[in-house]
């Protein structure tokens, strides 16, 4: 992950950063809330296939349960704080989705995510992953699971609670942010 300062010869204001982004997909970029340009390096062939894992479960318990809307890697929120953030996994209450616009979904949703997923690659840095998940609980997410499949431990964040570390837990529950739902482990941790 590089962080580039660009102040004060740019100053990366939202349709600065979309173009930015359209003109470069191939790379993942977000933005932080002192307005600095993020470039993160495109993650291992383990990763993905961890995040997919992790991903497509989310992804089946809200297509069964219908209770809002589940996005991957690739969708960027705008926080309440300034900052263009991309979590590996994320879900939106059904509610707060449909008070958006035609033109915000299609954009960068100005919103935080209910629940936020950042799985911890080889390249990522645990200190800067995990100022991330308190980012988000500082703009409304209501519940955070950072997964370092390296040392196999899983960091739990909710607002108002201290962070709860747990050792290679077989599953994870959402309640009651996600309702009924259960990520199976076993994947990330073979």
């Amino acid at each position: 992950m590089i962080s580039l300062n660009l102040r004060p010869s740019l100053e990366l204001t939202d349709e600065i950063f979309e173009q930015l982004c359209r003109q470069n997909p191939e790379l993942r970029l977000e933005r932080t809330a002192k307005g600095e340009l993020v470039a993160m390096a495109p993650v291992g062939s383990e990763s993905s296939r961890q995040n997919l894992s992790l991903s497509a479960q989310l992804w089946q318990w809200n297509r069964q349960t219908q209770l809002g809307v589940a996005f991957d890697a690739s969708a960027g929120f705008a926080l309440p704080n300034g900052a263009i953030r991309s979590p590996d996994a994320a879900w939106i209450a059904k509610e707060r989705w449909q008070q958006l616009t035609p033109e915000q979904r299609r954009r960068f949703a100005p919103l935080c995510p209910d629940f936020v997923l950042e799985l911890r690659s080889p390249s990522d840095d645990l200190a800067a992953l995990q100022a991330k998940l308190q980012e988000y609980l500082e703009n409304g997410s209501q519940l955070g699971w950072l997964i370092d499949p390296e040392s196999q431990r899983v960091y739990v964040y909710r607002p108002g609670q201290l962070v709860q570390v747990l050792e290679r837990p077989a599953y994870l529950e959402g309640d009651p942010a996600l309702p009924g739902f259960v990520a199976d482990l076993s994947l990330v941790w073979e």
